[in-house]
């Protein structure tokens, strides 16, 4: 009787998941589970999934059916490994689905030899309606890196807009003789499991995760056993043990629910994932002084130059109360959770909850790992000084290409190779390569021992955490957190006084070096009473120097999210500008582990605190302040554009880096996250996303490619920011309202933008200049950098909405070369230079007629040549 109870109920559960599904996917769901190259009516896989021919949905590339020479003994079934469709050109599988839904894809690859086809020449790219999944991809090099005998890649599709999925494979034409291949596709229609996910780093900053599409990295059944497609909670996935990922001797102790707990969804739909993940867990253990000495540890092998979704699983089955284990948790070394309370998020014992974490991995040497560690919130005082996980997924997100490098097998993984290879020929048997080692990505155990031997022989090359000599990133999105579990400390030099020997012997010339006694004098101690304003980088003071003269002295925090790096850039930067709209930077100092900038005093501080303090109204600027402070900054902007010898991109454009002195002039501030850019030639730099969220150019953030367009986006914040004198983002209000980007253009597009407009200008703009104005903010705002206007011409339609303003009935476009005449006659140094007595006798009727006609050597000048923008 108990037996069929149980039965009874794992039936209803069953339904009940089902059922759930159905209305989160739709009811025509309709999976498409198809192994490439069978025949007939296909054939069932050892868990009794049926898999279908695919002859019906593929066209082009010459392709043939054929079946693998070898089976390895760490396939559980022949279906789909063992038959393979061959492409020696592109081809195409079209399958039918619904515009508005999201699918898995999963790609299965099983590199053995094919008739005459051996892996070792397969290399080919694959795409789904445009979005590059794999790119010159080499199965066998994957699977012979990671010691697997087959591979499933997993994606997870945004709505496509279309009726069709189109997969194109594609040989690569780089290599002679490169075919594709494929053993199995499927394509299941999935609710949607992603909304949107905090932001590392970033304070109170998300992001939206459905649009973008996903590559399942790892997921792990962290404390438990591997679960198989029929075990998931109606998704067909595969949870892996996380013992292979472990770090460190110090793995803590798995556990299991007590059979009389209960796992309560609650609200929480069950196909998130399965209950056996909520019931096995993996903690730190009972002694308190050596839980606080350690970290618990997971490190995964991810591609760099990508951005990652962390999915954590909780469930505490143990413990009811809040407070009685309270955790902090950290991504690559970063704050994600400070103080993590399941029982307080969940409200009670075995209910199941999770949390998404994105974080981005730069494109650094040997950064090519996630690290995720949780340690006791000792600071809390719970009652246990513990940490629990039940479950990780690792995704990596794009919205147009998932693609990374191949792997590359380890030196000792090729030496045993080569051994075995020449004990075959010497044995003189017949060998066919098939980079096949054992291990099996199906079979956990095999798995684990595999992966366990290699992440072994990994760690074995790299230092422990502590011992990173990597400089700190300003970013905090990549850089070390003020909460890190451990950080580093260094400085420019090395040395305790002196100029920096990392900077430029230029820089260091044109920078006045400060002693630290300098700068204590300036402050009076660092007093408390003269910080003017807090940054990323630390306390910013008002100082006097030579007897009188004002100054803003920016000093580094020790364990600030800013550093070095951006220390140096500012110095390079700024040291060689000179510009009326341009913060001028006077000197630096660095001593005994202290880093200060020292810049020109702005007395009325920045144009955000003359538009809004908090989220509410404060301004006082008219109309024309508003647009004369824009046009100020445009032309700063500009500057940095074109003005330079290599087009220098602010990244960082925001209302609080446009600062004001006591005439109301606007300069342009904070130039630690800019990027020069030698070569323009392509258009773009690529580079890992840095700037504030709010402003951040979307394709920038999408692509990781800078052009100098994604300061014109960032700036058309700015400009709605003077115009509605509100924030870029406020959380508070509805989620319609919530980015000023998207609401003001909702508005104007609807007509209603006056609606919206700073109560204090209401009545008081022109309507010609308004609409000039928003225009100018709506291209801006463009999607794409090539339909947004430049600086310059942005600075043109900015004057014209001015004059618009005072001259309401007779007004003409400024002329273009007001603009650019103003701009750089500001860069003339009042010194003799005979760089400079050449740029005041050129005519700048506009940019284009400007010539790169200046010396070689300009760039050991001041004032380098102004580039001829053509061809950026």
């Amino acid at each position: 009787m108990h037996a069929t109870n149980a039965a009874l109920v794992s039936l209803l559960c069953t339904l009940v998941v089902l059922n759930s599904l159905i209305t989160a996917s739709g009811k025509d769901s309709n999976p498409l589970i198809l192994g490439c190259g069978l025949g007939g009516g296909g054939g069932k896989d050892g868990d009794g999934r049926q898999w279908l021919p695919d002859n019906k949905y593929v066209s082009g590339g010459n392709s043939i059916a054929s079946k693998a020479s070898f089976q390895d003994p760490s396939l559980l079934s022949e279906v789909p490994y063992m038959t393979a469709r061959i492409f020696t050109s592109e081809a195409t599988y079209k399958f039918p689905v619904q515009s508005d839904k999201r699918y898995w894809l999963r790609l299965h690859f099983y590199p053995s030899v094919y008739d005459s086809y051996n892996p070792s020449n397969s290399y080919f790219s694959v795409t789904a309606n445009g979005v590059t999944l794999l790119s010159n991809f080499s199965a066998s090099i994957t699977c012979q890196a990671l010691s697997q005998a087959y591979l499933d890649k997993e994606y997870s599709l945004a709505p496509l807009n279309s009726n069709t999925l189109t997969l194109v494979f594609k040989p690569s034409d780089k290599y002679n003789g490169a075919f594709a291949f494929i053993n199995g596709i499927q394509l299941i229609q999935m609710p949607e499991l992603f909304d949107s996910a905090q932001l590392v780093g970033y304070a109170d900053q998300t992001v939206d995760a459905k649009s973008l599409h996903f590559q399942t990295m790892f997921r792990l059944n962290v404390g438990g056993q591997y679960i198989s497609p029929n075990q998931d909670s109606g998704l067909s996935r595969m949870w892996y043990d996380d013992t292979p990922y472990l770090y460190g001797a110090s793995t803590g102790v798995t556990n299991q629910a007590a059979k009389d707990v209960k796992i309560d969804y609650q609200q929480m739909p069950q196909y998130i994932a399965p209950s056996s993940v909520y019931s096995t867990s993996r903690s730190m253990g009972n002694n308190k002084d050596v839980n606080l000495g350690f970290n618990l540890t997971w490190i995964f092998q991810v591609d760099p130059n990508s951005m990652y979704l962390t999915r954590l699983h909780f469930c505490d089955y143990y413990y009811s109360k809040v407070n009685e284990i309270v955790f902090n948790i950290y991504v690559n070394n970063q704050t994600a959770q400070a103080q993590a309370d399941v029982i307080g998020w969940t409200g009670g014992k075995g209910v199941p909850t999770y949390k998404d974490y994105v974080v981005y991995v730069q494109n650094d040497v040997d950064n090519d790992q996630l690290w995720l560690a949780l340690h006791p919130a000792r600071d809390t005082k719970p009652e246990f000084y513990d940490a629990i996980l039940n479950g990780v997924e690792i995704f990596k997100l794009n919205d147009t290409n998932l693609s990374g490098p191949n792997p590359q097998p380890s030196d000792m993984m090729v030496e045993h190779e080569q051994e075995e290879e020449r004990k075959f020929k010497d044995n003189d048997k017949h060998y066919n390569k098939t980079f096949i080692i054992g291990g099996a990505a199906g079979s956990a155990a095999g798995l684990a021992l595999v992966a366990a031997i290699c992440v072994f022989v990994h760690r074995k090359n790299k230092k422990s955490p502590g011992s990173c000599s990597h400089n700190s990133s300003w970013l905090p999105l990549y850089g070390n957190s003020s909460s890190q579990a451990g950080n580093s400390k260094s400085t420019i030099s090395g040395k305790s006084t002196g100029g920096s020997s990392n900077l430029s012997a230029m820089a260091q010339g044109l920078c006045r070096y400060f002693s630290l006694q300098e700068m204590k004098q300036a402050t009076k101690n660092f007093d408390e009473s003269n910080v003017i304003g807090v940054g990323g980088f630390g306390k910013v003071y008002k100082g006097v120097i030579d007897n009188g003269f004002k100054v803003a002295i920016k000093r580094s925090n020790p364990q600030s999210e800013q550093g070095v790096n951006e220390f140096q850039t500012e110095i390079e930067m700024l040291s060689k500008l000179r510009h009326k709209h341009l913060v001028s930077l006077i000197g630096f100092c660095e001593e005994d582990e202290e880093m200060c900038l020292v810049y020109d005093f702005m007395a009325l501080g920045t144009m955000r605190e003359h538009l809004y303090k908090g989220n509410k109204p404060t301004s006082t600027l008219t109309w024309k302040q508003r647009l004369e402070i824009c046009i100020g900054a445009t032309r700063g902007l500009h500057y940095l554009h074109t003005g330079a010898k290599y087009t220098i991109i602010h990244r960082d454009v925001k209302t609080t880096n446009i600062l004001l002195d006591e005439n109301f002039v606007a300069k342009v501030s904070d130039f630690g996250l800019s990027k020069t850019g030698p070569n323009m030639n392509q258009g773009h730099v690529s580079t890992v996303v840095k700037g504030s969220f709010g402003y951040l150019d979307p394709e920038y953030f999408r692509r990781q490619q800078l052009t100098e367009k994604s300061d014109v986006y960032s700036f058309g914040v700015v400009l709605f920011e003077a115009l509605c004198a509100r924030p870029a983002l406020n959380p508070s209000l509805p989620k319609e309202q919530v980015s000023l980007a998207e609401f003001a253009l909702s508005c104007k597009r609807k007509g209603t933008l006056e609606d919206i407009i700073d109560p204090s200008l209401k009545g008081k703009i022109n309507p010609e200049s308004l609409k000039k104005f928003a225009d100018a903010a709506e291209k801006c705002l463009s999607d794409h950098g090539l339909d947004r206007p430049s600086m310059n011409d942005l600075c043109w339609n900015l004057e014209f909405a001015l004059n618009l303003q005072e001259n309401p009935n007779g007004s003409s476009p400024p002329s273009s070369s007001r603009v650019v005449k103003s701009e750089y006659e500001q860069v003339l140094l009042k010194d003799n230079n005979d760089m400079a007595a050449h740029y005041k006798s050129l005519s700048l009727g506009n940019e284009h007629e400007v010539s790169q006609s200046s010396s070689e050597n300009s760039s050991d000048i001041i004032f380098s040549q102004i580039s001829n923008p053509k061809g950026r």
